[in-house]
């Protein structure tokens, strides 16, 4: 294992000081329970979005702190959910006075946790929606899921729901573009090789070289099937076909299109997957109006790549549109 790094156990809580003060106009970061706001948070009158989960998914979450995005992010230990104790302070620093939204990935302990620092929120006096976002087609059940792991339908839905709540929507239309978001989106991923988590010190599964796993976890939990390395146009056609025949999509749909890398693949490689990704919509009369390609929801040093589609529409492509300034994603500033 060669990694940048001092002590596997001191790993986060440094990444996180060094991004505290890498963008200091942009957040602060908390240590006693951890947790990263937006730095003029609390926003007065707005409705506050929070989400979280295991670091080593870098930039998610912490990286879509800002206006136009998360106003807090709750990150856990490697792979592992945050406490409900991050949960509750994260809500308390960014109250803004008019309700909080959750935005949870569908895993056990996330959603477990969310739900108990939800709780204590409201026994404080704060009002809490959630949405669960549950898009990755490759399994219904997994070790860490009861139904669809949630994966890269969270960017997207932290984007339009911060956009919505930098509007001052009200929190019922906040939660319900999350939903929208999560019910239009679908998602499914592929690993080339494994990740190591620094405490482990050893990959996370074996990947012999000439096999790649389809429907591969962010933590590394197995998918669909592992097959013979195959060229991108065919592990593109994979990937799109499950997604595209899973909602369903349809012709005439205008779709917001994302290539995730995985965080060891080079963009060079995801262009090239967006390239088919968008040769096959159009072959199905489906038209990509909006794009994201990029590493903004990884598993440490994996390479693969996972591809998301959701369905648009004008409110939608307003929303995807809206300002946003955070350290990962920003657009028009």
């Amino acid at each position: 294992m060669k990694k940048l790094i001092n002590k596997p156990e001191d790993l986060v809580r440094e990444a996180l000081s060094g991004f505290a003060a890498a963008h200091a106009d942009l957040v602060k970061v908390y240590f006693d329970p951890v947790q990263v706001v937006r730095a003029d948070a609390p926003v007065t009158g707005k409705v506050g979005v929070i989400s979280g989960g295991g670091s080593g998914h870098e930039p998610m979450h912490a990286g879509f702190v800002g206006p136009g995005m998360l106003d807090a992010a709750c990150p856990g230990a490697i792979f592992t959910s945050p406490t409900p104790d991050q949960v509750l302070a994260a809500s308390k620093a960014v109250h803004g006075g008019v309700g909080l939204l959750h935005i949870v990935k569908n895993y056990t302990g996330d959603v477990l946790n969310f739900e108990l620092g939800a709780e204590l929120a409201r026994g404080e006096g704060i009002e809490v929606e959630a949405v669960v976002i549950h898009d990755d087609v490759a399994v219904e059940d997994s070790l860490y899921t009861a139904g669809r792991r949630g994966v890269g339908v969270t960017v997207l839905a932290e984007k339009m729901a911060g956009a919505a709540a930098e509007e001052g929507r009200p929190l019922a239309e906040v939660a319900r573009v999350a939903r929208l978001v999560s019910e239009r989106g679908r998602s499914m991923g592929m690993a080339l090789t494994s990740c190591t988590v620094p405490q482990a010190g050893r990959p996370t599964f074996d990947l012999p070289e000439n096999e790649m796993e389809i429907g591969i976890g962010i933590h590394g939990e197995p998918g669909r099937s592992r097959r013979k390395l195959a060229p991108a146009s065919e592990i593109a056609e994979v990937l799109a076909r499950a997604v595209l025949d899973d909602l369903p999509f349809e012709r005439g749909d205008r779709v917001l299109a994302f290539v995730n890398g995985m965080g060891g693949t080079p963009l060079l490689e995801l262009y090239l997957v967006f390239h088919e990704l968008t040769r096959i919509c159009a072959g199905r009369g489906i038209a990509v109006v909006r794009s994201l390609v990029g590493p903004f929801m990884t598993s440490l040093e994996m390479a693969g790549c996972s591809i998301t589609l959701v369905r648009m529409d004008e409110e939608l492509t307003r929303l995807w549109d809206a300002p946003v300034r955070t350290p990962a994603l920003r657009a028009r500033l």
